[in-house]
């Protein structure tokens, strides 16, 4: 079987569904939180985060969870039946270009069962400010943009909130979405790339903080001065 990643987000664009095996939708209503058929993405935030991701790992499979409609909101509960789903649809790592604020415990624990079932959780992260939640739980890869990552490079970055940097665009290079969502999108891309080449989930963070071309926080200041 493919190497499956779900992509909890607002969903995927027509052109993704060959890779798509399996996708749902995680909605709040009158009635409470509940699992309906995913919708098109009409924001496509999700859809530039795939085009990442299979960019990098074409051989991959896609788990589409569907959190966000309308607006980039979502509710802990949300994501945490995402991670589930994903976890139960034979996932082994799970994209979350997404940050809450507060540390519901109903999230915490999805992540802690995913993670305990050997499952890879990349989410996004400020690398500065505030801790955002899913990255600030345990286990999980906590990656944010750096500018001075190019489409193919890591940063190690190992401050208090923050594991990893990746390059901040898009595929198609524009402005759309820049930060650290779209940088954990290109963090999972190559994490799916070394777990699609036989590498385990166990070894993946030593595996890519060796590869990484930059190490430490980003200074805008030294790096436009040559240093």
């Amino acid at each position: 079987m493919a190497l499956r990643i779900a992509v909890v987000d607002s969903g995927c664009a027509v052109a993704h569904a060959p890779r798509v095996r399996a996708a749902a939708a995680f909605v709040v209503d009158h009635i409470g939180l509940n699992q309906v058929p995913a919708t098109g993405d009409t924001l496509g935030h999700g859809s530039r985060v795939a085009d990442i991701l299979l960019h990098c790992a074409p051989q991959a499979d896609l788990l589409v969870a569907q959190v966000f409609r309308e607006r980039l909101t979502t509710t802990a509960a949300q994501v945490a039946a995402a991670i589930d789903w994903a976890v139960a649809s034979d996932a082994q790592l799970v994209n979350l270009s997404l940050g809450l604020r507060e540390p519901r415990p109903v999230l915490a624990e999805a992540c802690a069962r995913a993670t305990a079932a050997g499952v890879v959780l990349c989410a996004a992260a400020p690398a500065r400010g505030a801790a955002v939640y899913p990255a600030a739980f345990p286990g999980v890869l906590r990656v944010t943009g750096d500018a001075r990552c190019a489409p193919a490079e890591l940063a190690t970055i190992g401050t208090a909130q923050v594991d990893f940097g990746a390059h901040v665009r898009p595929l198609d290079g524009s402005l759309t979405g820049a930060g650290a969502s779209m940088a954990c999108a290109w963090f999972s891309g190559l994490a799916a790339r070394y777990l699609v080449a036989g590498g385990s989930a166990d070894g993946l963070r030593a595996a890519l903080a060796a590869q990484a071309s930059h190490h430490g926080v980003d200074n805008p200041r030294t790096r436009q001065h040559g240093g």
